[in-house]
């Protein structure tokens, strides 16, 4: 039985020094904060994962890349509970098990996705998206009679200064740019206090300061929580990443740092076109 899955009972347990894991806590110390196994999906015969394996560790900035077709966004689809594989264990930390989950579940257990078209709320300012973003009660009634407490609005300002955005937090976000409407919904996920946050292609279409400008934002936020990124962009990659993922045919074809994933022969072959 592998260490992290030695607890599917979801009461708490004890680790070796006898104190209590808390129910649902994540618990990250062993180092990763996600665990894939033997992950296979399959859709109409055509597998998309085939025995996928890929540990992600706390606070770590990983980057994904790959062919069309190599299984990214599948993979993504099964951490957040989109897609149910067909086999194999996929944990957050050692106790949280994602299978047991929906998508809702795992997202409040922190969890998040950005997509590739940034999905804010045009009519709304910055600040506003951010304010509804916030990770609160949201029924219908405590949001409609809710009022920011001064923790609150300071958080909102820290992510504003976060995502560069402080001398247009009262801007309406639709006549922000594509960079900026960007970097604010990731600003909407950290208002949710990830622990793994999953961020598909985010610098398809800006500028090339936006791509500077999302390169340190990315930067800054490795080792408060762990981000996975999937990109195609090869020098985007390179600027950020220490440890790259590539995957072909639904599966790991190879890891390492840039360097090493570009000189891999394999990698040329099915992947940078030598």
């Amino acid at each position: 039985m592998n260490q992290h899955t030695a607890n599917l009972s979801g009461e708490d347990a004890k680790d070796g020094a006898g104190s209590l894991l808390v129910k649902g806590e994540v618990d990250t110390r062993h180092g990763p904060i996600l665990y894939l196994e033997d992950v296979s999906v399959s859709f109409d015969g055509f597998k998309a994962l085939n025995k996928l394996s890929l540990y992600i560790d706390a606070g770590e900035l990983r980057c994904l890349i790959g062919p069309n077709g190599a299984g990214k966004t599948t993979l993504m689809d099964v951490i957040t509970g989109k897609t149910r594989p067909d086999t194999g264990s996929v944990f957050f930390g050692q106790t949280i098990d994602l299978l047991q989950m929906d998508e809702p579940a795992i997202a409040q257990a922190g969890i998040c996705r950005k997509f590739q078209k940034p999905s804010v709320f045009d009519a709304l300012t910055v600040f506003e998206n951010l304010e509804l973003a916030l990770k609160a009660d949201k029924r219908t009634w405590p949001t409609l009679f809710n009022r920011l407490n001064g923790e609150q609005r300071d958080r909102i300002n820290e992510v504003i200064e976060t995502i560069g955005l402080s001398t247009g937090h009262q801007l309406r976000a639709g006549i922000l740019s594509h960079g900026q409407k960007q970097w604010l919904e990731i600003g909407m996920l950290l208002m949710q206090e990830p622990k793994v946050m999953l961020v598909d292609e985010p610098i398809a279409g800006m500028t090339h300061q936006e791509v500077e400008r999302t390169a340190e934002l990315l930067l800054s936020l490795q080792g408060h929580r762990s981000i996975v990124v999937v990109e195609h962009d090869m020098e985007f990659v390179r600027s950020i990443a220490r440890k790259v993922t590539v995957l072909h045919e639904g599966s790991v074809l190879t890891e390492g740092t840039m360097d090493e994933v570009q000189n891999d022969p394999r990698v040329i072959q099915v992947y940078l076109g030598g």
